[in-house]
């Protein structure tokens, strides 16, 4: 779905995306290595339940969240690292919610 513009470079990184192992070039962000690896869904919004994915790439809307090694952040703004463990965010209920 989505080529790197310049050839694949030898030095790539290996990281986790929840159950699978990929790679990418050492220096794209984790967005664009979730995007070349085919991964368009990074979250899920907290009312409905809909599948979200990046939008602006550039850190303005936050549709990028993902869970890195426990810590939420903006995927577009986050470099690639090596043995990184990434997942979606999972929306989380509020007491109320949970008990009605």
């Amino acid at each position: 779905m989505f080529d790197p513009l310049e050839p694949e470079s030898a030095d790539q990184v290996q990281f986790h995306f929840e159950d699978r192992r990929l790679s990418a070039p050492r220096g794209a962000t984790v967005a664009s290595a979730l995007l070349s690896a085919g991964i368009t869904a990074f979250r899920e919004t907290p009312v409905s339940g809909a599948a979200r994915g990046p939008f602006c790439l550039m850190g303005a809307c936050y549709d990028c969240l993902v869970s890195i090694n426990g810590v939420t952040v903006q995927a577009c703004m986050t470099p690639i690292e090596e043995g990184l463990h990434i997942s979606r965010v999972r929306p989380r209920l509020t007491e109320d919610e949970s008990t009605a």
